[in-house]
């Protein structure tokens, strides 16, 4: 769809729904600064939906996380997760806090959520890590499409964890990508990319806190691109594409010999 398509509503606010995943340490900080520095008179946040991380149960990803941290790691990180929970740190009840009405679902792909979203009228709607495969009808529910928030450079590092994997890699910076949703994963035309520089040794946590605050401002610029009819798109050459999982074991600990830290 394009910017300036026809039927343009009267109020020049550009309506905007959220989906996203709950996760009170690095998504929030996404979230953190979205909310603080979006200019109220260019947008209205129609809706927040927070869905599960992983649709798996606790158990599951907490058995992931293990794997993925290792014990010290994990116990700090369970630490960190627990005082967030006892400070009340949630999406959820940040958006309430600022006066944004809550969409709950258990699948953004179900035909009840689609009917909800279609009575909001959303100009657009954002993924930020939200934790499914959008599908056919929940992409054409909004006027003017779905962006989503990577924090990868496309195509070449679709898929789970990239600031990982860019990290892995060797790579001098990560790119943090906004693009059109697609059927088709992380395969729509890029709205606007920003670079973070990545340190010969660094931690994973910095450039994930980094990835979702600097994202957070690349997804405002973007988004005020698209209230005013200027955004560009362009469209992804999926030659060499690539498609990384959730690092196992092993990758970490390739991770680590390169002298990089998780947190």
């Amino acid at each position: 769809m394009s910017a300036d398509a026809p039927g343009r509503p009267a109020d020049p606010r550009l309506r905007v729904l959220l989906v996203t995943e709950n996760d009170p340490l690095y998504v929030i900080r996404f979230f953190d600064v979205f909310f603080a520095e979006l200019p109220r008179d260019g947008f209205e946040i129609v809706g927040v939906t927070v869905d599960e991380a992983f649709h798996e149960s606790k158990v599951q990803t907490a058995r992931r996380m293990w794997r993925f941290f290792g014990p010290i790691d994990f116990a700090r990180t369970l630490a960190r997760w627990a005082w967030a929970r006892l400070r009340g740190r949630s999406i959820g009840g940040l958006a309430a806090r600022h006066g944004f009405r809550l969409l709950p679902t258990t699948s953004v792909n179900s035909p009840g959520y689609v009917a909800k979203v279609r009575e909001l009228a959303p100009d657009v709607i954002v993924s930020v890590a939200a934790p499914e495969i959008f599908r056919k009808d929940i992409l054409a529910s909004a006027r003017l499409g779905c962006v989503n928030i990577h924090s990868g450079r496309l195509p070449v590092y679709r898929g789970m964890m990239p600031n990982f994997w860019q990290l892995l890699h060797g790579e001098p910076h990560a790119v943090v990508t906004v693009h059109d949703m697609v059927e088709k994963l992380d395969a729509g035309a890029i709205l606007g990319t920003h670079e973070l520089p990545l340190r010969v040794r660094d931690s994973l946590h910095r450039v994930m806190v980094a990835a979702k605050e600097e994202g957070a401002r690349l997804m405002i610029r973007v988004l005020d691109r698209i209230r005013l009819g200027t955004a560009t798109r362009t469209p992804i050459d999926m030659t060499g594409a690539k498609y990384f999982r959730f690092p196992q074991p092993e990758d970490v600990a390739r991770f680590r010999a390169r002298g990089h830290r998780m947190i």
